[in-house]
């Protein structure tokens, strides 16, 4: 058996380096990504510090559907500006290696997770006469609400536009979610061209791991 020169393996780690980084950002760019739950806006379904998966790729070849969690970019106005540490030259391009490669987060692209309520067509109207959150005429039970929460403090009554949803937290009493940017130029929409992609697992910490299917109480309703 013919052995490999000496120092073959030397020369071929930068290749390896490079193939596994330019992979990475395939990855990243078109297929999956990991974001972290900064907050409480959507538990109990996601846990603060929580670690989600999401699917980018669907984007390409499905609609986001009603009760879809996604990871979407500010539209304009829901986060205050990003707060950038100041760093070293090396210790800032070490960082802007990471973000470019998927591994840290990007400042300047600041993103929240909420779930999908409407989507295009719908007609959203909160509340009824027993407090319940309205959908196209039908009346949702919102078995994924953080215990105690009712469905919105803050009364509305609202048509989906085409090419936009209509998105909210879990955590009803702490998500600053559509309801509270009614008087925004998108009025409370999220365009589906700032859809980063579905979350569908948590996958840390691992007692937290789980999917994130879609509630049958939006599936079951007709899209308009």
């Amino acid at each position: 058996m013919k052995l490999p020169r000496k120092g073959s393996l030397l020369r071929e780690i930068p290749v390896l380096v490079v193939v596994s980084l330019f992979i990475s950002i395939i990855i990243k760019a078109f297929l999956i990504q990991a974001f972290y739950i900064p907050s409480g806006s959507m538990q109990a379904t996601l846990e603060i510090n929580d670690r989600v998966i999401v699917n980018k790729l669907g984007n390409f070849f499905t609609d986001v559907k009603r009760g879809d969690v996604v990871v979407f970019r500010d539209p304009g106005g829901w986060l205050p500006p990003a707060y950038e540490e100041k760093r070293s030259a090396p210790l800032q391009a070490l960082r802007n290696g990471l973000v470019f490669v998927g591994l840290a987060p990007d400042p300047a692209k600041q993103h929240l997770i909420k779930r999908v309520i409407g989507v295009g067509g719908d007609h959203i109207v909160c509340c009824d006469a027993k407090g319940s959150l309205v959908i196209n005429g039908k009346a949702v039970k919102e078995k994924y609400l953080y215990a105690g929460n009712a469905p919105s403090e803050t009364k509305f009554d609202v048509r989906v536009p085409k090419g936009s949803l209509w998105a909210m937290g879990d955590h009803r009493a702490a998500s600053e979610d559509s309801r509270y940017h009614q008087e925004d130029p998108n009025k409370g929409m999220v365009p589906l061209n700032k859809v980063v992609g579905r979350a569908f697992l948590v996958i840390w910490p691992v007692q937290h791991f789980s999917l994130l299917p879609r509630p049958e109480a939006l599936t079951a309703i007709p899209v308009k």
